[in-house]
């Protein structure tokens, strides 16, 4: 005959066993991985404010992703950025070109194993990585995401070791390299499609323009890091990287100021862009890329000025990808932001649908 305690409450299910019954904390604080102070007390049943919010809590989670995926962003936008200009220079005149050709891949082969290493950094397993490739969601930014990794990580290795040879193997290195090219411009965009629609609000709210900012930043970003790279380049070759990144910070410098109007739609969704860490970085992001862009523009090829260029530029693309990721973290702490882009998204629409 069993006994109850008239709760109905398994005994096995109370029991402080398993993984997590081995963790120590120093303080009661660890407990709850929350930047907000825990509620000791029953918090008071007030709504006198205008705009109410459910107790001046965030209304969502933070992102809990780490430094690996804003580094992940810029790492796997050059890679894709690269892999156009390897096969943009390989259509053009693939023998006269064949330095740009050949550091292009590289850049672009070395890009997509380095992220690849990034996201499973973050993922903590490698598995999990490869769990998602199991199957393929059109639906999903992540699932595509995913996929267009791993093709363009092994299209560009491979065109990157055939650069050098001939005949067929040369054919199927110039083969891999559009594929790679194929596959690069949505590597350096899909980031931010991915961003765009979770709903974070910053990164909601600026979904249409933050794909053409991560293009434009990831353009600039390899025409920089060309600056940085011991690399014999050819007058013509430099030309077109100049040419190449100067178009990349013209579109970097005037997709930030939509993304900002965009923003700034709903005013404390903005305000994430303004203040503090991911104000800080967004600011000098843009002052970085201006001045880059400038030097560009300059008479002149010396190696200084590109060195200078170079620096500016990739601290820019840095700087960016990591405004937009401390922005996201600071916009989702904000209940205001999250609720005051809900009722804006409502009005627009005529309003909350009626129960009936």
């Amino acid at each position: 005959m069993s006994v109850s305690d008239g709760r109905h409450i398994a005994p096995e299910l109370g029991l402080l066993a398993g993984e997590g019954s081995l963790q120590e904390i120093d303080t009661t604080s660890e407990a709850y991985p929350t930047r907000t102070a825990i509620w000791r007390d029953l918090p008071s049943h007030s709504f006198a404010e205008a705009e109410p919010t459910y107790y001046d809590r965030p209304a969502i989670k933070e992102p809990v992703w780490i430094w690996t995926v804003p580094t992940y962003f810029y790492v796997g936008g050059t890679a894709g950025a690269a892999a156009v200009l390897a096969a943009a220079a390989q259509a053009l005149d693939g023998d006269e070109l064949h330095a740009l050709v050949k550091a292009s891949r590289w850049v672009a082969a070395v890009g997509g194993g380095v992220g690849s290493a990034l996201l499973i950094t973050d993922l903590g397993r490698p598995e999990r990585f490869l769990h998602m490739l199991r199957v393929i969601r059109p639906t999903s930014a992540m699932s595509l995401g995913s996929w267009v990794l791993a093709g363009a990580a092994s299209a560009t290795m491979g065109s990157a070791l055939l650069s050098d040879h001939r005949g067929f193997l040369g054919r199927l290195g110039h083969l891999s390299g559009y594929v790679a090219a194929l596959l690069g411009m949505p590597l350096a965009g899909y980031t931010a499609v991915l961003l765009g629609n979770t709903a974070v609000p910053v990164w909601k709210a600026t979904r249409r323009s933050l794909p053409h900012l991560f293009i434009g930043t990831s353009i600039s970003g390899l025409s920089a890091l060309f600056g940085l790279l011991p690399v014999a380049l050819s007058p013509r070759e430099e030309a077109i990287v100049e040419r190449f990144g100067e178009i990349g910070k013209v579109i970097d410098l005037t997709a930030m100021a939509v993304v900002e109007r965009e923003a700034e739609r709903v005013e404390t969704v903005g305000r994430s862009l303004r203040e503090g860490l991911p104000g800080a970085l967004w600011k000098a992001a843009r002052a970085l890329t201006a001045v880059s862009l400038g030097l560009s523009l300059l008479p002149g090829r010396s190696r200084a000025k590109r060195a200078a260029s170079g620096l500016l530029g990739t601290l820019g693309a840095l700087s960016l990808r990591f405004a937009v990721f401390h922005a996201g973290k600071s916009s989702a702490r904000d209940p205001r932001a999250t609720f005051r882009l809900q009722r804006a998204r409502l009005e627009s629409s005529g309003g909350p649908p009626s129960p009936e």
